[in-house]
Parts: structure tokens; C-alpha cells; sequence
């Protein structure tokens, strides 16, 4: 009796373990086709290649900075995804400057984001920027013009899916500034990611000076002299990043894959100032290539 108990103990913990391996086997197949899934919700997109100026057509400061705007004219600078400077875009007493139009992201026709029309992969971009009481702007690198198609007409899509951001910001008066985590919506932040630390922004109507530098993959925003972020692209520390944040696969498949190896396949893309609706200057723009 005792042989026969034991056996059948044997046969039923063999039953079991097998049953055990067929719910793991289902599993690990449910979890991967759901990776698919995942990753087939980001649709089909196409990249705008555009004609590029060439950078020998602008001046070289003493410390060897080319000198994108000349705080006259506009030239190098169109809107995003356009052959032409919108026309919320002015040159306003040496700087550039966005009239705005009041209604934030909802960008209105004779506005949308502006870009200088050449790519950059490894730089140094120094500017000045203020904003009016309650502004909010950003600066964005690495952009690429990405395009997608919906019911047979072709969508161009917001110029920041694709481009990290330098995050302008009256932080006193605009409500952005308390949303996010850790204040990484206030101004001179990794927008939505990683706050600017220590957090030294002069009030709206007053020039800030601002810095991004992007090396191999390391990038600095500056603030006022002061270095207040610093990360890494390419990595699982940025791919994490992009997880916690509004742009994460779950959320933004799109965002997703394009931020996670943003400036494509060259790791270059376009730098540009952003139309939120609000009023806000830029001057002294220079540009060091680091190549």
C-alpha cells in the first residue's frame, strides 16, 4: 500500500509540475505577444528632409560660436515643418520674439514652432531668453520633422515627440511650474523628466541666460551661469526616464521610440524654440560645434 500511495504522490506532483511549465510556457508567450502589441501601437511615420543651410554662411565669434541669428533678420530660421517664417515670429529690438497668440499648445496658423534650418549632432547652444508674466516656451534639440498618415491626409506631428526639451517658464506665475515631480516643469528643466537644480530663474520680463550642451550623448542644461541638469541619451537611465514620463511606451508609443533614440539614426537634429501661446524673446543665440 505504502508503494502504491508513493507512486501515485510521484505521478501527481509529475501532473503538476507539468501543468505548473505549461502555465509559465503561456505566460512568458502571453507577455511577449503583449511586447508586440506594444510595440505595434506606434504607427508608421516619415521624417521631412529638408534643404539645410550651410553654417559657412555665418559668422564665427571670437570664441569660436557660430552666430545663428544677427538680431536683424531672420535668416537660417523657418517654421517647423514649413519653407517659411510664420508670421507670430518678428525680430522685436534684437531679439526674436513670438507674439502670442493665447491659446497655448493650440497653435494658431501664422504660428507653430520656429527652427534653425541645420542639423547639429554634438554642440554647445548658448542663448538668451525672458518670457511675459505667465509665459511658457522651450527650447528643443535634436527635433526631427516627422509626419504621420490618418484617413488618407498627412498629419505633421508636435515638434517635441521627437526632441527633448529645454523648458521656459515664468515659474512664479504660470501653473506648469507645480505640475510634474520635484519641479521638472520649471524653467531650464529636462521638461517632465529631471527638475534644474538649483533653480536660480530671474522673474518674467528679465533676461535668463541659458546653455545646452549635447556631447556623445551627455547633455548639460545651464542656467544662469550654473549647470542644473545634467543626463545621458541612449541609455536605459534615459529609456527609464521616458517610462516615468507622459511620453512612456504605454502612453505615447510614438513619443516612445522616437525620444528613445532621439536624433535617429545620425543622433543630429534641429534646434527649436516653441509656440505656447505666450509671448516670449530670444537673442544672443550662438552655436559651438563640438564634431
Amino acid at each position: 500500500m505504502k508503494r502504491v500511495f508513493l507512486y501515485a504522490a510521484s505521478l501527481a506532483m509529475i501532473v503538476s509540475m507539468a501543468s505548473c511549465g505549461n502555465q509559465n510556457n503561456k505566460k512568458t508567450e502571453k507577455t511577449a505577444d503583449a511586447a508586440t502589441e506594444t510595440k505595434a501601437d506606434a504607427p508608421a511615420y516619415k521624417l521631412l528632409d529638408k534643404p539645410q543651410v550651410d553654417l559657412s554662411e555665418f559668422p564665427v565669434d571670437k570664441d569660436g560660436y557660430y552666430v545663428i541669428f544677427d538680431g536683424k533678420t531672420m535668416k537660417g530660421w523657418r517654421g517647423y515643418g514649413k519653407d517659411n517664417v510664420p508670421a507670430r515670429w518678428v525680430v522685436d529690438d534684437g531679439a526674436i520674439k513670438f507674439i502670442g497668440s493665447g491659446g497655448g499648445e493650440a497653435q494658431v496658423g501664422d504660428g507653430g514652432d520656429l527652427i534653425f534650418s541645420h542639423k547639429f549632432k554634438n554642440f554647445e547652444l548658448e542663448f538668451e531668453w525672458k518670457v511675459s508674466k505667465g509665459g511658457n516656451s522651450g527650447v528643443l534639440y535634436l527635433a526631427q520633422e516627422v509626419t504621420t498618415e490618418k484617413d488618407g491626409q498627412t498629419i505633421l506631428e508636435p515638434i517635441y515627440i521627437s526632441s527633448p526639451e529645454y523648458q521656459v517658464l515664468d515659474n512664479a506665475n504660470h501653473p506648469d511650474a507645480k505640475l510634474g515631480v520635484d519641479g521638472n516643469r520649471m524653467s531650464a528643466s529636462l521638461y517632465d523628466m529631471i527638475p534644474a537644480k538649483p533653480q536660480n530663474q530671474k522673474p518674467y520680463g528679465e533676461w535668463n541666460k541659458g546653455k545646452i550642451m549635447v556631447y556623445k550623448g551627455t547633455v548639460v542644461h545651464g542656467q544662469n551661469d550654473v549647470n542644473v541638469v545634467e543626463y545621458h541619451l541612449w541609455t536605459q537611465q534615459w529609456t527609464d526616464m521616458l517610462q516615468a514620463s507622459k511620453f512612456s511606451q504605454e502612453k505615447w508609443p510614438l513619443a516612445f521610440e522616437l525620444l528613445n533614440n532621439c536624433g535617429g539614426e545620425n543622433h543630429e537634429g534641429y534646434i527649436g524654440f516653441q509656440d505656447h501661446g505666450d509671448d516670449v524673446w530670444f537673442r544672443n543665440i550662438r552655436v559651438k560645434v563640438l564634431d
